[in-house]
């Protein structure tokens, strides 16, 4: 028997009117968030089907166009909770979303109203997803100057935070170990923007060194690498900023290898903070990024674009802070 306005109002405890507003996502309805979302829950665990007229607006549907591979998103839990994010907030809009991985544009249904894209996207990329639909809302990569809302992580801060905190203990020769990424068509470069914040940062004590730069690409083993890499120097770094978890558990796993006790004789600073940095010994002090706050905020952009004809294309950029464990000396009561 298919399920009715009434019995979805029955479990919500809310009228039927009330149901049918929610599900004709009007806005100007006054009731809580938690409704709303419960309400959405509801009409979609009871497999509710809206009557098809013309004035149906619910529900509408949103492309989650992900650079990497499924299997690729269980090695890194960055892009794991940034999905979370949006998949939490979805249902407070009634957004109905396709998974669309490793950037398969062409997998895109054609009834798509919004696509969020997460990830780095070549020119022709985004070109090719705005034929398909012109409301796009990026995530992790600024797409501000052509035109496209973009949900962004403060690099410049937090590092320069990192930074003086190694110098405030008089640590002057501070290695850095990041990273570079390629579009997934390879007609993209996407240099590592923490490296400018590290290199601004370290320059205004006059401390930035190049030879104790080292790039690799974001990979546990590209950090294992780099590090070896570093170990070669004749003056190896006393502290290593490095741009996400991955690489820094691949970079502890040479300092391990060759005896070199953290954080004794070198301290380790991480970014991103993920489950990974507290399931390696000892944990990693991280930067830690609001990944499913930033999901939300996508959600959040894109109903706006989608609802308001006044509509403004933004550029939000959520802040960072320092998570401090055992691969740094310091707790956060020594700040």
């Amino acid at each position: 028997m298919m399920a009715t306005l009434r019995d979805i109002a029955k479990k919500a405890s809310v009228s039927p009117a009330t149901v049918s507003r929610v599900l004709n996502n009007d806005l100007t309805l006054s009731v809580t968030d938690e409704t709303r979302a419960n309400i959405l829950k509801i009409a979609t665990d009871l497999n509710y089907k809206k009557a098809n007229h013309p004035n149906s607006h619910y529900q509408k549907h949103l492309a989650l166009v992900q650079w990497y591979s499924e299997s690729k998103e269980q090695d890194d839990l960055y892009y794991m909770t940034v999905r979370e994010g949006i998949e939490q907030q979805a249902p407070k809009y009634g957004f109905q979303i396709s998974r669309i991985f490793h950037n398969d544009i062409e997998e895109i249904p054609n009834d798509t109203d919004g696509i969020i894209a997460v990830g780095k996207f070549s020119q022709e990329q985004v070109q090719t997803m705005t034929l398909i639909c012109p409301n796009i809302v990026f995530i992790d990569d600024d797409q501000f100057s052509k035109g496209f809302d973009s949900v962004l992580t403060d690099f410049k801060y937090g590092i320069e935070k990192v930074v003086n905190y190694f110098v405030d203990q008089s640590i002057e020769d501070i290695g850095l170990i990041y990273g570079e990424e390629t579009s997934t068509d390879n007609q993209r470069t996407i240099p590592d923007l923490r490296f400018d914040s590290f290199k601004s940062a370290m320059e205004k004590h006059n401390l930035f060194d190049p030879q104790n730069c080292f790039k690799g690409d974001f990979t546990k083993d590209s950090g294992y690498l780099q590090m070896t890499k570093a170990l070669d120097k004749e003056n190896f770094p006393h502290a290593f900023f490095i741009t996400n978890d991955l690489m820094a558990a691949g970079a502890l796993k040479t300092l391990q290898e060759n005896n070199i006790a953290v954080p004794k004789q070198v301290q380790l600073f991480s970014f991103d903070n993920t489950a990974l940095s507290r399931y390696v010994n000892p944990e990693l002090s991280s930067v830690d990024v609001a990944t499913n706050q930033m999901g939300a905020a996508s959600v959040d952009l894109m109903q706006d674009l989608l609802t308001n004809q006044q509509h403004v294309v933004k550029r939000i950029e959520l802040a960072t802070k320092l998570i401090f464990r055992q691969s740094t000396y310091a707790t956060i009561e020594d700040l």
